[in-house]
């Protein structure tokens, strides 16, 4: 592993910044192959670490003495970023998803690892993970016991683990989580049509329209009815609704006024939609829980058909909502965004593959002796909480609160208050949560 020497710094409002950058294997069995850079600032699958701001979790750890270390995750950010046009540089499709296998939590965690010793000098240190940053936490515990042995990974090498809306279920493909997350969304729908009931009919009429119209965004990806009902996924965080609320109803004026829609309402929508920017987030998304079986576009098998939509069914159901769908990735995604369209054949190995390696370790969760404290929210759209409390569980020592008082971005929102509350749950002086076998 290489550590740049130039490092830069500079100073914001409550921190002072360190920005590295490190040299790491593609793949962590073959040290000495292909090697990654990857970007880290000190002081989910597919996104990258904002800078802090002293507020929120970032206050409440600091206050208690913690640097961070921000990392863009491997192929996000600066961290050797994945775009099309980088898998570009790769002659088959099968060399693209060959590649892409090194992106999920397993080398993600390992890459962590290789920092620790390289920046920490081995020294130990406490793990936040947020949603997909909670699923890495856990593979993090379970890593060193079905490993190579390259590392020198143990519980004696990390400090308390703090896990906000991110406990993952235990499972070897992402079918039963979906089942799940359809049921939670349907339940969503119906609190944000409660909420605007006049859209019920907004949305009919957006729909109908895209359904006689080829709408082309300004990115070049198709506007069709199945991509505006993506916008769903905002449903499950905070403001959520009252964002796709005004979209809605600038959308359906558009179409009144105009008789089509204008730049600014494309621009809109198209950024509500993180696949081109990010398509790791796409492209991997069902791989994060795949352990020995393929994921076969398991969102879309796993569909209801309280999500069917057709031009026809909106003739024959006057009057009835349209659900919108939230965080799940379907096959025809690598045909409305234009990004992700080249990566149509790369996208179907990946969804077929079956030989991913583990990522969770149960014998060894059961017998886990790192503080583990975590948040789950009962009304989460992205991460179930009966899957949640299945892996709490399993996980030994595991101080567990459960909230309704936050929607999955709960630690944005009320990031201050979450972590002092999970502190106070390592101490022992908060009652308001459930222990597993402690």
């Amino acid at each position: 592993m290489g550590l740049d020497v130039d490092v830069e710094t500079y100073l914001i409002p409550g921190f002072k910044i360190f920005e590295h950058f490190f040299t790491v294997p593609l793949d962590h069995d073959n040290p000495s192959g292909v090697k990654i850079r990857l970007f880290a600032r000190q002081g989910g699958p597919g996104f990258e670490c904002s800078l802090p701001s002293y507020s929120g979790a970032y206050r409440a750890a600091s206050a208690k003495g913690y640097q961070w270390l921000l990392l863009d995750q491997r192929g996000t950010g600066l961290s050797t970023p994945i775009s099309a046009a980088s898998l570009g540089n790769f002659e088959t499709a099968e060399a693209k998803a060959d590649y892409l296998k090194y992106f999920r939590a397993d080398s993600i965690v390992k890459d962590a690892e290789l920092i620790r010793r390289e920046l920490c000098g081995g020294r130990k240190w406490s793990l936040l993970g947020q949603s997909f940053g909670g699923f890495c936490c856990i593979n993090y515990l379970s890593l060193f016991t079905y490993h190579k042995r390259i590392f020198d990974i143990s519980p004696n090498r990390i400090l308390p683990v703090f896990i906000t809306g991110g406990v993952p279920p235990l499972a070897s493909n992402p079918d039963p989580v979906y089942r799940s997350l359809y049921c939670q969304l349907i339940k969503r729908n119906s609190i944000y049509y409660l909420k605007y009931p006049k859209d019920i009919q907004r949305v009919r009429t957006i729909l109908r329209y895209l359904s006689t119209n080829t709408i082309i965004l300004p990115d070049g990806g198709f506007l069709t009815p199945r991509r505006f009902r993506q916008l769903g996924i905002a449903f499950g965080e905070h403001g959520g609704f009252d964002a796709i609320h005004q979209i809605v109803i600038l959308t359906a004026n558009d179409i009144e006024a105009m008789g089509g829609l204008s730049y600014r309402c494309l621009e809109k929508i198209s950024n509500r939609q993180p696949f081109d920017s990010n398509i790791l987030y796409a492209i991997l998304h069902e791989a994060i829980y795949c352990q020995g079986e393929k994921s076969n576009w398991s969102a879309e098998r796993n569909m209801t058909k309280d999500f069917y939509f057709s031009l026809e069914w909106l003739e024959t159901n006057e009057g009835k909502p349209v659900l919108f769908t939230g965080e799940m990735i379907y096959s025809w995604m690598f045909d409305d965004y234009a990004e992700l369209r080249p990566l149509k054949e790369v996208a179907q190995l990946l969804a077929q593959y079956e030989d991913w390696g583990p990522l969770y370790d149960v014998e060894q969760l059961g017998k886990n002796n790192v503080p583990v404290a975590g948040v789950s929210y009962y009304e989460d759209m992205y991460v179930d909480l009966k899957l949640s409390e299945e892996t709490v569980s399993k996980i030994k020592g595991f101080r567990h609160w459960i909230t309704n008082e936050y929607q999955h971005n709960g630690l944005r929102e009320g990031g201050e208050h979450i972590l002092n509350t999970l502190f106070r749950m390592l101490r022992g002086d908060y009652d308001g949560y459930n222990e597993s076998q402690i």
